[in-house]
C-alpha cells in the first residue's frame, strides 16, 4: 500500500515565496561574495529537501517506507512497538528541521509526545509510529487510517 504525502497550504506558500525571494536575492545581489552567498543557501536548502522531504508513504507485509527524492528511509514493521493516528498540536516546538520548506521533517519536540522525527505534509493526515527501542516518528499522507489499520494489523 503506498499513499501520497501532500503538502498544506502553509507549506506549498513558504516553499515558493523561499524560492522567489532567494532567486531574486541572487538576481540583484551585487559582488561576487554576495552571489555565492545566496546561491550557497539555495543550494544548501534544496538539497536539504531532497534528502529529507516526504513524498509518499508505503507499507509492506514486512516494512514501512518513508520515501523520498534521493533516499528510502525504511523502518521494519518487526521493529514497531505501537500506531496511531496523531495530528502535531500547536504545542510543537522544531528542534532541528523544517516547518514548512517542502513539508516537515526533522527533530521535533511535544508534551504529549516528547521528542520525536517528523515526516508530512500536513498535521491533520499524521499518524505516531513508536519504535520498541523507544524512537518516535510522526508521519504523515493521504489516508492515514488505512496506513494506521494496515500496521496495527501486521504488528499485534
Amino acid at each position: 500500500m503506498k499513499k501520497k504525502v501532500r503538502l498544506s497550504t502553509w507549506c506549498t506558500v513558504t516553499t515558493a515565496v523561499g524560492l522567489v525571494v532567494l532567486l531574486v536575492a541572487l538576481k540583484f545581489a551585487e559582488g561576487a561574495i554576495a552571489k555565492y552567498a545566496v546561491a550557497a543557501a539555495l543550494i544548501f536548502l534544496c538539497v536539504t529537501a531532497l534528502f529529507f522531504m516526504p513524498i509518499s508513504i508505503s507499507v509492506t507485509d514486512r516494512e514501512l517506507n518513508i520515501n523520498r527524492p534521493l533516499k528510502i528511509k525504511s523502518i521494519p514493521l518487526s521493529g514497531i512497538a505501537s500506531v496511531e493516528l496523531c495530528p502535531p498540536t500547536m504545542a510543537e516546538m522544531r528542534i532541528c528541521g523544517s516547518g514548512g520548506w517542502f513539508g516537515y521533517y526533522g527533530w521535533f519536540k511535544e508534551p504529549s509526545i516528547g521528542k520525536y522525527f517528523a515526516y508530512y505534509g500536513k498535521a491533520s493526515d499524521c499518524f505516531l509510529v513508536t519504535l520498541k527501542d523507544g524512537k518516535k516518528y510522526v508521519l504523515g499522507c493521504e489516508n492515514p487510517r488505512e496506513i494506521v489499520e494496515f500496521i496495527s494489523r501486521h504488528i499485534s
